[in-house]
Formats: structure tokens, C-alpha cells, sequence
């Protein structure tokens, strides 16, 4: 059971939570932060939320199963690692491009390492919350071996 404060609050919390994994995942190739611990952080916005709304509030906010999430960050880490391989670097090489350039190298810079991260970022997300949904729901039903044993020994006294 939680309290009617917590409820109103998580609300606002996990978007700020939210917002913040991906500040700290954008910013994470040119200084400390990037997919891992960005990832943490949006999971455990939706850790809150669980724990807040229920594991059925948090997977309609999430909208996707966290398994396909995992799923979709390997993909895309493995096919960041692997972009460089056409352009003649070894696999796992940063590749940069820079959109909006003048000839200069003037613009918004973009690179392999950035969508590594986002990998990164999607499967740490999706593992986690995969954990949390299922620790959750674990908890919640009542055929949890420790739960069935305290029943027992509540009956036998």
C-alpha cells in the first residue's frame, strides 16, 4: 500500500527522472555519465513508479515490453559497433559526422559512439526494469515460497 503523497509525487519524479537519464546519456561520450548510468537511472524511474502505481501502471508508462527493449539496445549496439567496418576501421571505431556542416567541420557532431550508448542505454533499461517488474510481481502474489511457508506456520499455531 502507499500513500497518496507518494503516488502524486512519483508522477513528477519519474519524468524528472526520466529527463535527466537522458541528459546524462547524451552527455555521456565527452564527460562522465553515458548509456550505463543513464540506463540506471531511467530504470529506476520506473522502479518508483512500480512501486508507486503497480507493475500494470508501469508497463502501460513504459509502452513497450522491456525484453524487446533489451533486445533493441543490442541490435543497436552491436550495429554501431559494426558501421565502421564499410569505412575501412576496425569494429567498434568511433565514426563522426557532423550534420549541418559547412566544409569546416562546423555543426551538430554525431558519432557510432553516441548510438553505442544508446544501446547501452536501451538494454540496461530493459533488463533492470524486466527485474523490477519481476521481483514486483513476485512480492505481490501470494505463492511465494517464503509467503506459503509463514501461512503454514500461522495455521499450525
Amino acid at each position: 500500500m502507499t500513500t497518496p503523497i507518494l503516488r502524486a509525487a512519483s508522477r513528477v519524479l519519474v519524468a524528472v527522472m526520466l529527463v535527466f537519464s537522458l541528459y546524462v546519456l547524451l552527455r555521456g561520450h565527452n564527460e562522465p555519465g553515458g548509456g550505463f548510468i543513464g540506463g540506471l537511472i531511467g530504470a529506476s524511474a520506473f522502479a518508483l513508479l512500480t512501486v508507486s502505481h503497480g507493475v500494470e501502471a508501469a508497463r502501460q508508462t513504459l509502452r513497450l515490453d522491456p525484453h524487446s527493449l533489451t533486445g533493441l539496445g543490442v541490435a543497436t549496439a552491436l550495429f554501431a559497433g559494426l558501421l565502421s567496418l564499410p569505412f575501412g576501421s576496425e569494429p567498434f571505431s568511433g565514426i563522426w559526422v557532423f550534420l549541418g556542416a559547412d566544409g569546416g567541420g562546423q555543426g551538430v557532431p554525431l558519432s557510432t559512439v553516441l548510438l553505442f550508448d544508446v544501446g547501452v542505454w536501451l538494454v540496461v533499461v530493459g533488463a533492470v526494469v524486466t527485474l523490477i517488474f519481476e521481483l514486483e510481481t513476485l512480492i505481490r502474489s501470494d505463492t511465494t515460497p517464503a509467503r506459503t511457508t509463514d501461512k503454514t506456520q500461522e495455521h499450525r499455531n
